[in-house]
């Protein structure tokens, strides 16, 4: 997460209206306005391979694939996040160009500036999506992934995931080799 932007405190409305017009992107949290920080080249190659992969797997189905420039609302959290890679298959998302709003599957590479945020807040804001199977982390320092699965009960478990392991995303059927998520890479 990087530092508070110029304008602190505002509307959805009013940050939807700034944001179309800023050259960098930043996310919005109940009226507070976050600039978003630059990643390092393994964050993005690693999301890369990601949305790759996902991509190529739900090709013909009517889920989709988003990387980050994609906005995705938390309407409940009052919310705007541009999460690394997401997934919905929502028929309502399909109509909407611009922000999304019924993820199945939400995955961020963690940073060092942003893992605390990532583990902590974001994910309590994603649970209060009601169309959020998965919510996975990867971490590029360890090689490990953690995954976390709402359960029929609603109660979200964890399922980790080691190095060399990959990663398995149940909510769309795809397991993603270690070969796969860490490609070029030093």
């Amino acid at each position: 997460m990087g530092h508070p932007a110029r304008h602190p405190t505002m509307t959805a409305a009013d940050y939807l209206t700034w944001e179309a017009a800023q050259p960098e992107r930043h996310e919005f949290i109940d009226g507070e306005v976050w600039a978003m920080a630059g990643a390092e080249d393994r964050h993005v190659s690693i999301a890369g391979n990601v949305y790759v992969a996902l991509r190529q797997h739900l090709r013909g189905t009517p889920c989709r694939t988003f990387i980050s420039d994609m906005k995705l609302q938390a309407s409940t959290a009052n919310s705007y996040f541009y999460p690394d890679v997401f997934v919905t298959c929502s028929d309502a998302d399909r109509t909407r160009p611009l922000i999304k709003r019924d993820p199945t599957l939400v995955i961020e590479v963690l940073s060092h500036g942003t893992a605390a945020y990532d583990r902590g807040a974001k994910f309590a804001h994603y649970r209060q999506m009601p169309t959020l199977a998965e919510f996975a982390l990867i971490d590029p320092d360890t090689r490990t992934a953690d995954v976390y699965r709402r359960g029929a009960d609603g109660l979200w478990v964890l399922h980790p995931f080691a190095p060399g392991q990959g990663i398995g995303l149940a909510s769309v059927d795809l397991r993603i080799a270690d070969t796969d998520l860490y490609a070029d890479l030093d």
